[in-house]
């Protein structure tokens, strides 16, 4: 088999990782919606889905279009595999120092936890809604309560908090190794997020800079952070990415409206589908499809071929995530309604434009923008103007209204650490453009601005066609994700609003920024009686660009890259689990163990568990006589032995989850660095039926 050119080569590799994601999702979330989520169904039809789709899709993707004017084919094509190595190089090692780093999140604090949780009951159950189990506990006794955090009591069944996308990845890993082997998937989806975007800025910008991209995103500290944990920014990114890629290939040979289906129609499906299917992993992915319904209009105008596929595709993947969200997630959806009603209905206002806009224009085609004269200039100027208002938004608008008491309370204990003013209700908001440079430089910031100026100009100039969907995409969440964040401003933990595109678009525009200033000075530099020195300016303009990219990012991300947060929590959950009778019933004594603990020892050891809100001894008492009328050993948990001694009737209480580790430290005006303590107990103690 004749192996196909470096260019094409590259353009099918790089597209592998959505396509290989969104098969999975396609057909396991169905599985899971009807609960049979099991590794042998998921096995039967999941792998070869994934495997058919990796083998043909692939093939679809067409010779790369003419190369630039005085480039050798050969010298493109050598340029085009250095860089595929370059790039898989950079993911391989990014995977590897990410799985030898990787967190033991299991403890609910903050949000991986949570998505470990969703993924161990699924893996190990294969449906849902989670069942209370109260007839193994103590019936409907008042004392108790099932609900704990990210896990919603609904009538006898407890529904787990986010979106089915990411555990439906992450439970491949439980399946084959378990606890750990689940811990260390997300580390490889972060990976390919990493190869995803070096194929994606080969295309936009160009092979020889598709190496720098994927090393100033696998550098920074947000990429490798959400990598170590179960976190979903990495899934969503390979598609919203993936999808990005696949549809630069589908809109790479012009088709009709009226064209027979062709390999064009199927890549402008998959990119639809890999989209849409984003809302399977994250509810805010809705946001920002909205320029995708747009783009969709663009192309119909156009009359263009991919236009109905790219459409279709989307519309099977939104479904997906709107069933995702509504059907295995409502009580989530329920605490986002203040944010997340507004965005339906901004979602259906655009839908409903772009349907008249659409209608309206029909006759008369795309918009002809580029005759007017100013547009262009105008355009770029606004976007730098835009730029210039994120700059100095800090002073003039600080932004305040968490809309939360815990959020205030939390924000302001931050505060009193670092010595700074304490106001609670400051959401920091106003840093989201620092907070882009705090991760990847300002020289990244700049050049970034730079960038996207002139290709707004080039773009209404109609000049670089390809650009436009990438561009409308990433510019709205740019915009929009900076606006409003909306999440708790502390870092690391807020930079994850970062990773998916905002990070991505801000090095993407940079380097092609560079690419365009070093081809420039090389302009210049081939005109005649120019001296010898001038031949060297390209190099040394090229030589900056890396540094300015890449040096403050690695400075950056060094510091909190160098320690593994929760270490010893998985060896402390099998310890825990080993103690547990497999026929006990437990019962968690307060707060703090069925917040964070709950649906670990739920959804891990398997066992019935509740809490007793009601921690008084004759309450106590009472519940283990009536776990013990059902033949089952009652077990009481508490993170304080003192907790356990009030209530356990003398029975002296053990300690088998006891860990002390380093944890993520939390800033909130500058970079984090160094790390926290976190100390996690669990006594209990187990009373026997007689």
């Amino acid at each position: 088999m004749r192996m196909p050119p470096g260019r094409l080569l590259l353009a099918r590799v790089t597209a592998l990782p959505a396509i290989a994601v969104s098969a999975w999702l396609l057909v396991t979330f169905p599985l899971l919606a009807l609960g049979v989520f099991t590794p042998v169904a998921a096995g039967i039809v999941g792998v070869p889905a994934v495997v058919a789709a990796c083998a043909l899709v692939p093939r679809l993707i067409p010779e790369p279009g003419p190369r630039r004017p005085g480039t050798k084919g050969a010298d493109d094509d050598l340029w085009s595999v250095v860089a595929l190595v370059l790039v898989l190089a950079i993911a391989v090692a990014f995977a590897a120092v990410q799985i030898l780093y990787h967190a033991e999140a299991l403890v609910i604090r903050r949000d991986p936890a949570s998505y470990a949780m969703y993924t161990a009951w699924i893996a190990e159950n294969g449906y849902l809604p989670i069942p209370q189990q109260r007839e193994l506990i103590a019936g409907d006794d008042p004392a108790l309560s099932y609900q704990s955090l990210a896990h919603y009591q609904r009538d006898d069944v407890i529904w787990p908090q986010f979106m089915a996308g990411a555990p439906l990845l992450t439970s491949i890993g439980y399946w084959l190794g378990g606890l750990t082997g689940m811990l260390v998937t997300t580390p490889v989806l972060g990976a390919l997020g990493v190869l995803t975007f070096g194929g994606l800025t080969a295309r936009l910008v160009g092979p020889r800079w598709a190496p720098l991209a994927a090393l100033v995103l696998a550098l920074c500290l947000p990429q490798q952070w959400v990598s170590r944990f179960t976190y979903s920014e990495p899934v969503t990114q390979i598609l919203l990415l993936g999808g990005l890629v696949l549809a630069y290939d589908a809109l790479a040979r012009r088709t009709a409206l009226t064209d027979r289906w062709s390999g064009a129609h199927t890549l402008a499906a998959a990119a639809g589908l890999s989209f849409g299917l984003g809302l399977v992993v994250r509810i805010d992915v809705l946001r920002d499809l909205l320029p995708v319904v747009g783009f969709v209009g663009l192309l119909l105008l156009a009359r263009r071929g991919q236009a109905l596929p790219l459409l279709g595709g989307l519309a099977v993947g939104v479904g997906l995530g709107l069933h995702a969200g509504f059907g295995l997630s409502l009580p989530y959806l329920e605490y986002l309604e203040d944010s997340l009603d507004p965005l339906l209905l901004i979602s259906g206002a655009v839908v409903a434009v772009t349907v008249a806009a659409t209608a309206a224009l029909w006759r008369s085609g795309v918009p002809r923008v580029h005759r007017v004269r100013w547009l262009p200039e105008a355009v770029a100027v606004l976007s730098l103007l835009v730029m210039v208002g994120f700059a100095i938004r800090p002073l003039l608008w600080p932004d305040y209204g968490h809309g939360s008491d815990f959020t205030d309370n939390w924000v302001a204990y931050v505060q009193g650490r670092e010595g700074l003013l304490v106001e609670g209700s400051r959401t920091y908001y106003d840093m989201s453009l620092y907070w882009v440079g705090w991760y990847v430089g300002l020289g990244t910031v700049l050049f970034a601005s730079l960038g996207v100026a002139l290709l707004l100009r080039r773009v209404v100039l109609r000049r670089d066609p390809q650009w436009v969907l990438p561009l409308m995409l990433l510019l709205w969440t740019v915009a929009t994700t900076l606006l409003r964040p909306a999440i708790t401003p502390d870092h690391p933990w807020a930079s994850r609003r970062l990773i998916v595109l905002v990070i991505p678009a801000f090095v993407l525009l940079a380097v092609w920024f560079a690419a365009w200033l070093t081809r420039y000075c090389a302009a210049v530099a081939d005109e005649q009686d120019r001296p010898a020195r001038v031949h060297a300016i390209p190099a040394v303009v090229a030589v900056t660009a890396v540094g300015v990219m890449v040096v403050p990012t690695a400075v950056t991300a060094a510091g909190i890259m160098g320690y593994r947060q929760d270490v010893g929590t998985v060896e402390a959950t099998h310890r825990l689990c080993d103690a547990i009778p497999p026929d006990a019933s437990v019962v968690a004594v307060d707060s703090d163990l069925a917040s964070g603990y709950m649906p670990l020892v739920r959804n891990v050891c398997g066992v019935p568990t509740a809490e007793l809100t009601d921690p008084t001894p004759e309450a106590a008492d009472r519940v283990v006589e009536q776990i013990h009328s059902r033949g089952r050993d009652a077990v009481l948990a508490a993170t304080r032995a003192e907790a356990l001694q009030a209530v356990a009737g003398g029975v002296e209480p053990e300690r088998p989850f006891d860990v002390t580790a380093a944890m993520d430290p939390s800033t909130l005006m500058e970079p984090p660095t160094g790390h926290w303590t976190f100390r996690g107990s669990v006594w209990v103690v187990v009373i026997p039926v007689e």
